[in-house]
Order: structure tokens, then C-alpha cells, then sequence
């Protein structure tokens, strides 16, 4: 073969590699870097969008998830009677002061059937300062969410999608959570938890 007939191989060679090069690229975040207390937390491949169901706030309002739209959410839900629930509140109001703000927040939702009267007294006696108290003592929302015991916690991205749970006691100040929380932030990469390029 001359060598002037391998430069229409070499073009076909390039863009038939185009569809692989895009697959691998596309393949490249397999989703956050999971370890120590996040090591138990179920990542949900096709994330669906948050339960339109009410519960309330502090001052009895109605409100859904969807509120939360455009910040990433750790949504708790535990009562007063859970062992496991209260030992790791402080941890969660310890989440809260570190990273609250316009970009993530900790939704702990009070599962008590006594409701305000029970959970926002002991939050206090807690010295919870920084969480908000929030109420579904009818259990509509973590029915929605399919909570099967407590504690149970989800996470949400900032499109209002359920993107993970954690069933169970965990320690939600350490640092393997802070990298689940930016990732989902999209502040941070997966693989080597450096800020990603700006685009």
C-alpha cells in the first residue's frame, strides 16, 4: 500500500474511536468514593425525584422537600424513644454548623406521635443548637420514603433527587461525610477530592 493511502485509514480510524473515547469519558465518575461511616451508605443509580408529601416545621407550617430545591439535603429521620437516634444528633448539629448554609442543610425530622411537645424539649436538652426541628408525626414521609426503622437518613441533590440512604447510627462530622456532601455539591472530584475544573 502506498503512503498516501493510509491517510483516509487514519481519518476512519479517528472518528470510528470517536463513540468508544465518549463511552470511557462518560464512564470515568463511578459515583462519590464511599468510606468509614459512609462505607453502609446506598448510593441509588437512577435517582428519582423526592416524595411530594407535607410535613412541618418548627412553627407548624406545611412543607415538602421540594422546598430545599438547590441545596444538597441530609434528611434524618428519627424520636426521641431511639437509642441510636439521639447518640447521634449531636454529630448531625455538629454537620449542621460546619457546612449549613445556602448550599447544604440537615433536615432532622421528628417521628414522635406527640409531636412538638416531645422532640423540640429535648433537642433543647440536647443543647442542639443548630439543627431546626421538623415534624412527620403522622408518618407520611418516611412512608413515602420507605423508611424501614430508625435511624434512617437520605440524601438529596440539588435537583431535589434522592440520590442515597444510610439505615442506621452513623457519625455525620467526619471528613468521609463532608466528601459525600461536597461531591453531591459538586464541589469536589470522586476520585481525588480536588476541586473539579471550572467550567
Amino acid at each position: 500500500m502506498k503512503p498516501s493511502n493510509y491517510f483516509p485509514l487514519a481519518i476512519f480510524a479517528i472518528f470510528a474511536a470517536i463513540p468508544i473515547l465518549i463511552a470511557i469519558f462518560a464512564q470515568t465518575d463511578k459515583g462519590p468514593l464511599l468510606g468509614g461511616w459512609m462505607e453502609q451508605f446506598n448510593v441509588i443509580e437512577a435517582p428519582g425525584p423526592v416524595p411530594d408529601v407535607a410535613f412541618e416545621d418548627g412553627a407548624g407550617r406545611k412543607i415538602t422537600l421540594g422546598d430545599f430545591a438547590g441545596r444538597v439535603v441530609l434528611v434524618n429521620f428519627w424520636a426521641t424513644w431511639c437509642a441510636p437516634c439521639v447518640r447521634e444528633m449531636p454529630s448531625l448539629d455538629r454537620l449542621q454548623a460546619r457546612l449549613g448554609g445556602k448550599d447544604f442543610t440537615v433536615v432532622a425530622v421528628d417521628e414522635d406521635r406527640d409531636g412538638k411537645e416531645v422532640g423540640k424539649p429535648f433537642m433543647a436538652k440536647l443543647g442542639l443548637a443548630h439543627l431546626d426541628f421538623y415534624l412527620d408525626h403522622r408518618m407520611a414521609l418516611s412512608r413515602a420514603l420507605g423508611v424501614r426503622g430508625l435511624p434512617t437518613s437520605f440524601l438529596i441533590d440539588r435537583e431535589s433527587r434522592v440520590v442515597g440512604r444510610h439505615d442506621g447510627f452513623a457519625e455525620w462530622d467526619t471528613p468521609e461525610v463532608e466528601a459525600l456532601i461536597r461531591y453531591y455539591a459538586g464541589e469536589i472530584d470522586a476520585k481525588t477530592g480536588a476541586n473539579p475544573p471550572s467550567r
